[in-house]
């Protein structure tokens, strides 16, 4: 960061500087430097045609990813105005999160998200004040539904320089939001012609070949079964590693997904599972809407609900990393879904027996080399989005330490 320097230790200046800056930070309540209103109920005008975006709770605690749209704009924002969620769950990651309109005529403020603007601080830098402020994180008890008041939040304390280090204060956070904007976005891009790729290979649209230019074998129908071998193994040593299926994530341990334990008592009746080895959760999840197919590669073992379909290759004749991307792909989707839609669903799982799975679903199969092939190429990506998701990481770990000693 240039031009910057630690500040001696004195009330209401930041530990880290613009050099050219000296004076003492102002320290008041918000209601003195700011206004603040409510939003309104939009419920009877939310329309997928319509024309203003709602600025509720999950537009913002998402990031913009999830939305509504209203025929009227009951609550309008204009540009520099500042949305902040009023009401949450037990610590929740909503409350007291804050979005920036960006552009006039476009918002409309739903009811419990409230909003703010000053002539005093500038918006940029006053986003950066309140958001998930912990002043406003200490109403929330942990216990029942939080809801901020209005009298509360006008008493955050704001404490804030003069305008002209306000801005080159926000200009460069802006940068850096920018800088990471834009690994997202890499990141993205890289899931997608991962995506694609993926499709195109899985339906043999193109073909890999042999180191010596010639083409691989035609690829071979194999039920499920010739494949591999179900696992029913139990966990008769009581391992605690309790796996859960995340979508993003894999067989993760359950504690660190749920950030508790939802699991029973006794695991000794679930299976065990061994790295490399597969578990099919036949519920929705999002992405996955015939289920998750994944791969246990984070531990050495672990145990799953019996609820769950485990299944290893049966031999080294067949790839592990191949028909891990290939479930990812929703390859056996479409099969599935014939199986599965004779029936109801049953506690929120698929009609789909382990017999129907592995007798009834059958796969495309190329030889052991085409796949290592396949396997390698788009591990390589997975490599590259895993690089990527790291660098993100450690810039929002950097912009963190940066906002704890640019702000006081």
């Amino acid at each position: 960061m240039q031009n910057t320097a630690p500040q001696q230790t004195a009330p209401n200046v930041p530990q880290l500087r613009f050099s050219e800056f000296k004076d003492e930070w102002n320290k008041k309540e918000l209601k003195e430097v700011s206004w603040f209103w409510n939003g309104s109920a939009h419920e009877q005008n939310i329309s997928a045609n319509g024309r203003y975006i709602v600025i509720n709770s999950k537009f913002i605690s998402t990031n913009g990813k999830v939305k509504k749209h209203s025929k009227d704009q009951i609550s309008p924002l204009k540009r520099g105005d500042i949305a902040i969620v009023m009401s949450d769950i037990p610590k929740g990651s909503a409350l007291a999160k804050c979005f920036l309109v960006d552009k006039d005529g476009a918002y409309t403020l739903n009811q419990r998200i409230g909003g703010i603007n000053s002539d005093e601080i500038i918006s940029q830098f006053l986003v950066k004040i309140l958001n998930r402020n912990r002043f406003l994180l200490k109403i929330d008890n942990g216990v029942s539904q939080t809801n901020l008041r209005k009298n509360e939040i006008l008493k955050c304390p704001v404490v804030f320089p003069a305008a002209t280090e306000q801005k080159k204060i926000a200009d460069f956070l802006g940068a850096v939001d920018l800088w990471i904007e834009n690994l997202r976005k890499q990141k993205l891009e890289l899931e997608k012609y991962k995506k694609g790729m993926m499709q195109k290979i899985f339906s043999q649209e193109i073909r890999f070949k042999e180191d010596e230019g010639n083409n691989y074998p035609d690829w071979n129908v194999k039920k499920m079964s010739d494949i591999f071998e179900r696992i029913t193994r139990k966990n008769k040593n009581n391992n605690k590693n309790v796996l859960t299926i995340s979508a993003q994530q894999g067989l993760i341990n359950q504690e660190n997904y749920f950030n508790k334990s939802v699991s029973a008592l006794s695991l000794i009746g679930y299976y065990l599972l061994y790295k490399g080895e597969f578990a099919y959760n036949k519920s929705y999840s999002k992405g996955y809407p015939m289920g998750a197919i994944k791969k246990l590669d984070k531990y050495n073992k672990g145990v799953v609900s019996t609820l769950y379909i485990c299944f290893k290759v049966k031999d080294n004749s067949n790839s592990e990393d191949f028909f891990k991307h290939l479930f990812d792909n929703g390859t056996l989707n479409r099969q599935i879904r014939n199986i599965a839609q004779e029936g109801a669903r049953a506690h929120g799982l698929l009609n789909l027996s382990a017999t129907d799975f592995f007798e009834d679903i059958k796969v495309f199969v190329p030889t052991i080399d085409e796949q290592q092939k396949i396997a390698d190429f788009l591990s390589s990506i997975d490599n590259l989005i895993e690089s990527k998701q790291k660098q993100i990481d450690k810039a929002e770990l950097w912009k963190k330490g940066l906002m704890q000693s640019m702000f006081v």
